[in-house]
Parts: structure tokens; sequence; C-alpha cells
């Protein structure tokens, strides 16, 4: 079994994150910058100022996988207080650049959802949200670029507290077969949240009730159990 450590922290701070994972015997990391959507200076999950942010991104062994989090709780114990975010989230398979086979295999099923009447996809790792009230849920929102902020802004009044939003881009190209039944727009958002599960739920419907998501293909979401959500900082 593998995990995948994520971590968001202020820009320039990613290399802090994978250098400690290092040192525990992570192979590595990806740092991707992107931007906090925080409102009114109120320090909630993943709602830590709309400044620049860097997710890093660190896939270890079960084995290690409780050591590295101590590490990088170690190197970020010393820094401001709310410095960032930390959880991990189980990935069913991980295949290693010329590996002949996946290195992990099994792990939790994925159960899938049925289309949204947006045409989107919400699918839940393992059990399902109401399963799941007592812990925290990954929310994953794929939209077209500039559709990000009113998706957070209609999860924070369902309850969420704050997201990320990374600028991506799509790589279909006209002609080709839609991706999950998006339209080929190649620019896109990505927003993560990271909500108590017991408002998963309300958040989700909130998103997908948008006018901007009634278009069939218009956005993707989809939620993961975040274990070990931890905020990184001083505590006191």
């Amino acid at each position: 079994m593998y995990k995948l450590i994520i971590s968001i922290v202020p820009h320039d701070c990613g290399e802090l994150i994978t250098s400690a994972a290092a040192s525990r015997g992570a192979g590595g990391g990806t740092v991707i910058m992107a931007r906090g959507t925080a409102q009114n200076n109120i320090i909630q999950l993943l709602g830590l100022g709309d400044t620049s942010k860097d997710i890093a991104y660190v896939i270890v062994d079960e084995s290690i996988h409780q050591a590295v989090c101590d590490e990088i709780l170690l190197q970020t114990g010393q820094k401001k207080k709310s410095f960032g975010v930390m959880f991990s989230v189980d990935l069913m398979d991980f295949i290693k650049a010329g590996a002949g086979a996946p290195a992990a295999a099994g792990g939790t099923g994925i159960r899938r959802g049925a289309p949204s009447p947006a045409g989107g996809t919400i699918t839940n790792t393992g059990d399902t949200m109401a399963e799941k009230n007592d812990s925290y849920q990954m929310i994953s929102v794929i939209v077209n670029k500039g559709y990000a902020d009113d998706a957070m802004a209609a999860a924070r009044k369902a309850g969420a507290g704050g997201g990320t939003i990374i600028s991506a881009r799509g790589t279909a190209k006209e002609g080709d077969a839609k991706f999950l039944g998006m339209e080929i727009v190649p620019e896109k958002d990505l927003l993560i949240i990271v909500v108590p599960g017991e408002k998963c739920e309300q958040i989700v419907q909130a998103i997908k009730d948008l006018p901007c998501m009634q278009k069939a293909g218009s956005g993707v979401i989809f939620c993961n159990e975040a274990h070990g959500f931890t905020l990184l900082g001083k505590k006191e």
C-alpha cells in the first residue's frame, strides 16, 4: 500500500516539505504552485490566505508514512502558526516509470457514482459520504477556467472554510473524444477543498446547483477521504 502525502504551504516552501520527506526515505516529490481563497483573514481548512501557495505531493510506502509525516511536522514546527496543512490519501495503484507492473495493487476500492445532473461525476473512495462523518474529505472540482471562484463561493456558503485553486489545461484537441464528457476547453481550474465529512454532501450539492454547472460536460467533481488532517506550524 502506498500513501500520497499532500501539503499546502506558502509559496517557495514546498521544497522544505519534499526535503523533509526525502530525509526519511521518500524518493522525492512534486511541487505545484497554486493560490489560496481565504476570506476576511479567517484561517480555516485550506483557507490560509488569498496568496500564492505551494502544493507538495509526496508518494511513500505505507511502512515509512508515519515517519515522513512526523519529520514534516518537525521541520515546520517553528514556522508561523497556521503555516499550512497536511493530509494523506490512499493510492489504489502506483506505477513507477520503467516498472512492468504496478508497485501496489488493490488498495481501497473506488465506488463510482452516477453522472450528476450537470454532466460531471461524483466519485467516492471507499465508503459513502454518510459513513465518513467523523473524517475529512478532499473535494476536487475541475471546471473551465474562470469558474473555480464561483464554485468556491458556493462551497463557502454551504460550510467550507476555504480552498486552493490550481490553474491547469486540458490535453484534448479538436476532433478528439471528450474527456469525461467535458467540452474541449484548453484552460481549466482545479479547486481543492478539504472539509469535515458531515459537510461534504451539502457542499458538493451546492457546487452542482451552480448555473455554470447545469450544462452537460461543464465540470467534474470527485471526493477522496483525507487521512490525518494536520495543521502545520507553531501550535501556540
